[in-house]
């Protein structure tokens, strides 16, 4: 039977890389990283990081707390589950924004999806993502490494895509039968045919992993490279968890270990230029407080960012923290998000491309009204 969850995140997970260094608006080329890890469905951020400080956190969910919290001040604990991402608080590379959204409540997952790669307010408002728009205002061009080149990366330039398959006993393309193809065609499809030509003739023959510890692996080792691209785009689905998310075990904890391990891939892969580098977290949407008949939650408003990377000079939590009583809550049943996202993102364009706020909110997101927190970030 395929149910909800499975129809949702029917995705499997993905990579896209782009973004080649050029000079812009800044006076030498681009040295700054961005990675987004796009948590499709709707991570629950009162279970990756509890406000264990918080007493109305106990009344409200007593089943859907982790028995064993990970203390990081008196008012935040994080998920067990994340080992390495603790590590990274501790040495300074890491931070936490919690209570915080992109500026959408109305819980549907394929508007909440396109709010968070476009960073309009409006869905499907716009054809381009905010990141795509970034690096049209940095000047960062290049081709995407993907099947369909995610939202949140297209801007006004046009690139290539290109998508290494792994289907069973599959192999590369043979320059015998892309002739052929070639030769009964003409005008675009010839253009198509040589440009997947030259890129299989440079690419190893081997079949690529789609796991998303491969793809973490194969994002840092590419943006590595003093000419890789500057820019990465990561896809973990199935967080949408209406039934048996689980507290300390479960379908949810067992997804927080595999984002977990993603951030260790993408720090061992990178190396030294992890240095450069800033690794941020999205979801569409956070889920409702209170757990449903089910053992899950269902679609709700504020959730969690988790942010590392060498650009980080000093952990930090970030929050202007709502409250968990029920008088407190969004709609009585959503943590209320009082830090828009699109500033979080804004920050992070920030750090890596070295573009003041001001032409960031105004070119990139098309919002003035968006607060500037760099400072509580990247201190």
């Amino acid at each position: 039977m395929i149910n909800r969850r499975h129809f949702l995140s029917a995705a499997a997970p993905a990579l896209a890389l782009s973004g080649y260094p050029v000079h812009g608006f800044t006076k030498e080329p681009v040295k700054g990283r961005i990675v987004v890890i796009m948590l499709q469905g709707g991570m629950d951020g009162l279970l990756a990081v509890p406000p264990i400080g918080d007493d109305d956190l106990f009344k409200q969910r007593k089943a859907l707390v982790a028995s064993n919290p990970l203390k990081l001040n008196p008012l935040f604990g994080i998920h067990p589950n994340f080992k390495n991402f603790s590590k990274m608080l501790k040495s300074n590379e890491a931070s936490i924004v919690h209570a915080t959204s992109f500026p959408y409540t109305a819980r549907s997952h394929f508007e909440g999806q396109n709010v968070s790669q476009t960073g309009s307010k409006i869905p499907f408002s716009t054809d381009t993502g905010w990141l795509g728009r970034a690096m049209d205002v940095a000047k960062i061009t290049g081709k995407a490494l993907s099947l369909d080149a995610p939202l949140l990366i297209r801007g006004a330039p046009a690139f290539d895509n290109f998508y290494p398959a792994n289907i069973g006993k599959t192999q590369a393309p043979q320059s015998e039968l892309l002739n052929l193809i070639k030769n009964t065609h003409d005008g675009e499809v010839m253009v198509a045919i040589d440009k997947l030509s030259q890129v299989s003739m440079n690419s190893p023959s081997r079949l690529r992993a789609r796991d998303s510890l491969s793809l973490a692996t194969k994002a840092g080792e590419s943006m590595r490279e003093i000419n890789g691209p500057r820019v990465a785009v990561l896809t973990i689905p199935e967080f949408d968890d209406h039934s048996s998310i689980g507290s300390t075990t479960g379908h949810h904890p067992k997804l927080f270990t595999l984002l977990d391990n993603v951030f260790y891939q993408l720090r061992s892969a990178l190396k030294e230029q992890w240095d450069n580098t800033i690794v941020l977290t999205t979801t569409e949407f956070g889920r409702t407080v209170q757990e449903n008949g089910s053992a899950g939650t269902d679609h709700g408003f504020g959730s969690v960012g988790l942010l590392a990377g060498g650009l980080i000079n000093k952990s930090s939590v970030v929050s202007n923290w709502p409250g968990l009583s029920s008088k407190d809550l969004y709609e009585k049943r959503d943590l209320f998000a009082t830090i828009d996202y699109r500033s979080v993102c804004a920050a992070c364009i920030e750090a890596a491309f070295k573009l003041d706020h001001d032409l960031i909110v105004d070119k990139v997101f098309k919002d003035k009204k968006i607060t500037r927190i760099y400072e509580h970030i990247f201190r």
